[in-house]
Parts: C-alpha cells; structure tokens; sequence
C-alpha cells in the first residue's frame, strides 16, 4: 500500500513526477503538500490517521529546468506511435527513416526522422517523400516532455488524466 503511485504536481498544477504513497505521506506531514485527489483507504499510525493520496501537490513553487527530450531510436518509435508515417503499417521490423535523406543534406533532427517499415524505406530509398510518391502521414515534429512523461508515467489511476492533459 505505501509503495503504490502517487502523482506529484508543483504549485501551478504542472506534473512533475511521480512517488511512492509513503514519500507522499511523509511530505503531507512535513505540511510540504496538499492532498489533491485520494483513495479510499487510510493510512494509520497510533495516533494519526491520514488518507491514502493519489494526487499531490507541493505548497510551494518549484523551479524546474525544462527537461530535453533526447533523439534516440526508441523516443521516434514511441513518438510515432510504433506505426510507419508512410503507409501505418504497425507490423514487421520498424526502422528509423531519414525524411530528406543524408546524401542531399537531411541531418538528424525530430523533424528529419520518421519511423518507417522496411518495406516503405526500401521503396523510398533515397529519395525525398514527394519524388518517391509515399507522402508522409504526418509532419514529424520534436514532442514535449510531457508527452514522454505520460508514457514512461503510465497512467495507473483516471483521476490523473485531467493532470497530465490527457483528456
């Protein structure tokens, strides 16, 4: 019970990460946050009971330096959903594509990359998406981090999806 999640907010309501019910217990007590959402259980002591949280959030503001997403191999794949921006194709090996190709100046950018099956990026080659006839389901672009917190997060409970802007 004291190791399940708990979804942690800063003061202006912006997720920050996520802890373990007994991190956010000590927290509350440290009167460091306020309990936003909780479940249905308590947690007891000898003198104190307190309600088992499933949101918090902190009392007062915390600077953050904005966290980079980094480009690997994997962040593309999840960003595009593990499907081909060619034909969305989900099946078979997925490989990592260059949009404009290396050989006409294509560099390594969240714009440039593309998840493509082998069958698409054999039949593109190295050609721009328009002189090969595949257009591109949609523009890559670079994703927030918050994107990637909600899929490393995992949404465990409903009550955080209106906090991680997943409505």
């Amino acid at each position: 019970m004291l190791n399940s999640k708990v979804l942690l907010l800063n003061q202006n309501y912006e997720p920050m990460t996520v802890v373990s019910a007994k991190k956010a217990i000590i927290l509350f007590y440290l009167q460091k946050v306020e309990i936003i959402e909780k479940r249905s259980k308590m947690v007891r002591s000898q003198r104190l009971a307190y309600p088992l949280p499933s949101i918090i959030r902190l009392l007062c503001y915390v600077r953050v330096p904005r966290k980079r997403v980094e480009l690997t191999r994997r962040n593309i794949l999840r960003r595009d959903g593990y499907q081909c921006q060619y034909c969305g194709s989900r099946k078979g090996p997925l490989t990592i594509d260059h949009v404009i190709p290396r050989t006409r100046g294509g560099i390594d950018s969240w714009e440039n990359l593309v998840c493509a099956c082998v069958s698409c990026n054999n039949k593109k080659g190295n050609k721009t998406p328009e002189q090969a006839r595949t257009p591109l389901l949609k523009k890559p672009r670079k994703p927030n981090y918050l994107f990637f917190m909600q899929y490393l997060i995992g949404v465990s409970e409903r009550s955080w999806k209106p906090y991680l802007f997943m409505n």
